[in-house]
């Protein structure tokens, strides 16, 4: 367990790398963000030498508040690299945030197309080609589960990492839920929270390598890096998680948006 903050031996180990990820406005962002999320939490990171500090890699953590991007961009930042999400589209229409998140590779998806059009994974897998860092939340949306475990996934990170040939890896983070509750708007700064994030191996799909990518690859490798996700966020909270994925179909819940 250790903080989150680079080396400078690793720092200087990955010039040419760092000249790409970390621009002007990525700059501009942790000069801006860092001393407000400094301020509300403590970040502890549990095997952080597990991200890939070069090459590309898809990052798969757990979801169940409306600020883990922020959190979990937070923690890929401590560790040395540049977080870039694939984001809704609707969120691109604000000329302000639209503007910023453009400027730093973030990459839009269109929820109307069920985040299946062409345009996003080929965007992402440009970003991949240029060895950099993708964050994909597989669960889509924030768990549905009432115990904020994670709940089923989708495929979209197993499909980008099975088409593009990068290690995909899993991550959990508990604490966020006290910064704000999931469904709330009102962020918590006081007391001082604690928020720690696990990153683990990365999840073996090698046995789906090469192999056609139909629904019985994808849900395969879904529900691995779904059940990483869990074991990791068990070993947080000290508990073990449900043997089954939260169903939202089975439970008679949407898919996106709401639902409490």
């Amino acid at each position: 367990m250790t903080d989150d903050t680079p080396s400078s031996t690793s720092t200087a180990a990955r010039p040419s790398r760092r000249r790409r990820e970390k621009t002007l406005i990525w700059h501009f962002l942790a000069a801006l963000l860092l001393p407000i999320l400094t301020l509300m939490a403590k970040y502890v990171t549990i095997d952080g030498h597990k991200l890939p500090r070069h090459g590309a890699f898809i990052l798969a953590p757990n979801h169940y508040s409306e600020i883990d991007p922020v959190i979990v961009g937070r923690f890929v930042w401590g560790l040395g690299r540049v977080p870039r999400f694939l984001a809704k589209a609707s969120v691109f229409k604000n000329p302000v945030v639209g503007a910023i998140l453009r400027a730093s590779g973030q990459i839009p998806v269109d929820r109307d197309g069920g985040g299946r059009s062409a345009e996003p994974l080929k965007a992402a897998k440009q970003l991949v080609d240029n060895e950099l860092a993708v964050i994909i939340y597989p669960e889509g949306t924030l768990t549905r589960d009432p115990d904020l475990w994670p709940m089923r996934g989708k495929s979209g990170a197993v499909r980008m990492a099975l088409t593009a040939g990068v290690p995909i890896i899993p991550a959990a983070h508990w604490g966020t839920q006290q910064v704000m509750a999931r469904y709330s708007k009102k962020i918590s700064f006081f007391p001082r929270k604690r928020i720690v994030c696990k990153i683990g191996d990365p999840v073996d799909l090698s046995d789906l390598m090469g192999r056609p990518i139909d629904q019985a690859v994808l849900a395969e490798g879904t529900a691995r890096v779904m059940d990483a996700i869990a074991a990791l966020l068990g070993d947080l909270r000290g508990e073990e998680p449900p043997a089954e994925r939260w169903d939202p179909v089975k439970n008679n819940q949407k898919e996106t948006g709401r639902f409490e």
